[in-house]
């Protein structure tokens, strides 16, 4: 094979590589646009340090700090909670080829003996929180067949078990959606 004939080769081969369907395509603007929609009603009325909204390819993750939706120790949403899931909801009802699974997580500290008897380990937990998140939102208009919920408990930490501040972030709930599937 000639250069010139293996440069035209490698450029087609090159051309092709970086085309995308018109599908993807399509789930990627209505992903950023999804993204665009979540970050302005957000950021407007939530400190950054309490949900952070990240855009990974296919999928978009809002994680959010247990305090703004749990009370210290608690299953059950607060007011607070109930608040910011309201600001959520509606983006999230517009949905219609995406996936939305609400995912629950704890740090690796052992449940204090007020809640053990209800729930005899932070998975148990976590899935609870995670159930709790996804009812309200169905509650407020998303829909059953779009949404899901599963807890991890104290795996998949985000930040160190060591300290205060670590623990802290690593009891959140993050909500992904996913464009067309399961994370």
């Amino acid at each position: 094979m000639t250069l010139h004939k293996l440069t035209l080769v490698l450029c087609a081969m090159l051309v092709v590589s970086g085309c995308v369907t018109k599908n993807t395509y399509d789930k990627e603007a209505q992903l950023a646009a999804e993204y665009q929609a979540l970050n302005q009603r957000l950021s407007a009325e939530l400190s950054a340090d309490q949900v952070q909204i990240t855009k990974l390819q296919n999928e978009l993750k809002v994680t959010m700090v247990n305090e703004i939706l749990f009370p210290e120790g608690g299953w059950q949403l607060s007011a607070k909670g109930h608040q910011t899931l309201t600001k959520i909801a509606p983006t999230l009802s517009n949905l219609k080829a995406q996936q939305v699974v609400v995912q629950g997580f704890t740090d690796n500290l052992p449940i204090g003996p007020e809640l053990r008897s209800r729930f005899p380990s932070n998975l148990e937990l976590s899935s609870a929180r995670a159930d709790e998140v996804a009812r309200y939102l169905v509650s407020k208009g998303v829909s059953s067949n779009t949404i899901s919920a599963q807890g991890f408990g104290e795996a998949r930490p985000v930040a160190s078990n060591a300290t205060p501040e670590g623990r802290s972030k690593n009891r959140r709930v993050e909500i992904v959606i996913v464009a067309g599937g399961q994370p």
